[in-house]
């Protein structure tokens, strides 16, 4: 089994392939401060959760957006199955082209959600990875990657309009019945979970206008599933796509 591990602002993201078969996801919260030691235990006891035997694990690859945990999970897993893991950066193997002002500065996450579109599903196209921060990413004809725009995530957004009011309170993160509320807290859901559909639809048709013509867009990410069924535009939804691209990285580059 090859483990593939997304190391993101809020969560991390574990899952086991067994011959390009996604066997489970399993999702940890990021933090920076826990040992290597605490991590390898953490895994470990996921995996034994889904039943993945120690000697099952023959692999390894992470992608990270946090640079302090980069050695401790590398090391992390190093303890928990005696080998050494490949990191997405400068240098790997991906398949694709990077026309960007600095390449080096792109995103491992978002190599691996470029990686995966090409691969699975074909370019050119769009790529809507929802997590922390939103990101909208273009694939040229051929598997370049183009550009992007970064935009507030959903929770970011959630977050700074209670905390930043007085009378707004933290709520849970659904869909409510209508665009018009009626009470304070579907008049919020409406805003988050309506305005963000509306917001991707608009920012799919400038990204269209401005390449000159329609492109199929796929959508990833922890809150995707939240956000994308009300989108008015045809969006394929993958959850699973950086850990599919850091599979189809894995076999690219060991």
């Amino acid at each position: 089994m090859i483990l593939a591990i997304d190391i993101g602002n809020t969560n991390i993201v574990i899952g086991g392939f067994e011959n390009d078969t996604l066997c489970f996801v399993a999702r940890i919260a990021t933090n920076a401060k826990k040992t290597e030691d605490e991590y390898a235990t953490k895994i470990h006891s996921i995996l034994k959760l889904h039943c993945v035997d120690k000697e099952a694990v023959n692999g390894a690859i992470i992608s990270s957006v946090v640079p302090p945990l980069n050695s401790v999970m590398k090391r992390a897993i190093e303890i928990a199955y005696c080998t050494t893991p490949l990191m997405v950066g400068p240098g790997i193997k991906t398949g694709i082209n990077i026309h960007c002002d600095n390449p080096a500065s792109v995103g491992a996450d978002l190599i691996c959600a470029c990686v995966a579109t090409h691969h699975i599903y074909g370019s050119p196209s769009l790529i809507v990875d929802m997590g922390t921060a939103t990101k909208i990413m273009i694939m040229e004809d051929s598997g370049t990657f183009s550009g992007l725009s970064i935009i507030p995530g959903v929770h970011i957004a959630l977050s700074a309009l209670a905390s930043g009011t007085a009378q707004l309170p933290q709520i849970s993160l659904e869909a409510p019945k209508s665009v018009i509320g009626k009470n304070t807290v579907d008049c919020m859901r409406s805003g988050v979970v309506f305005g963000n559909a509306a917001m991707i639809d608009g920012m799919i048709d400038r990204f269209c206008d401005e390449i000159g013509k329609e492109l199929p867009v796929y959508a990833t990410g922890g809150l995707s599933h939240t956000i994308v069924p009300h989108c008015k535009h045809d969006i394929t939804l993958d959850r699973d796509l950086i850990l599919k691209g850091l599979n189809i990285l894995y076999k690219k580059n060991k």
